[in-house]
């Protein structure tokens, strides 16, 4: 059974870090990539940040570029958001997704996701 289970959400004051995690298992995910969203509340979901599995290329939403950073450890299967910089509009329930195949624009709208996890709740404070 294929799972994808984050971790690392929490309550962190604006300006502060937090580093989320995305633990893939059930299957291989080399022709993969994968990636995060979030949705605040009453609000529509985000792209985030994507990673390709195979080939380490990045992509990133507009919110994420110049604070956040994707990376992934292959030998423990997960992948990583570090959030730097955080401001209360990042206040979102995060989730990670993969899709099949390179990065793409799919990842901007989040077509196209293979399978997706039940998410973690980040809260930022003033």
């Amino acid at each position: 059974q294929v799972q994808l289970v984050e971790s690392g959400g929490g309550l962190v004051q604006a300006g502060g870090s937090l580093r989320l995690s995305c633990a893939a298992s059930g299957r291989t995910f080399s022709s993969y990539a994968m990636g995060w969203f979030r949705q605040a509340p009453g609000k529509e979901r985000e792209f985030v940040a994507a990673i390709s599995w195979r080939t380490d290329n990045t992509y990133y939403g507009d919110s994420a570029k110049g604070r956040f950073a994707i990376f992934r450890d292959t030998y423990k299967n997960t992948v990583y958001l570090q959030m730097n910089s955080l401001k209360l509009e990042d206040t979102a329930l995060y989730y990670c997704a993969a899709r099949p195949g390179l990065i793409s624009e799919a990842w901007k709208i989040g077509a196209g996701m293979e399978y997706w996890g039940k998410g973690t709740l980040v809260t930022v404070s003033s």
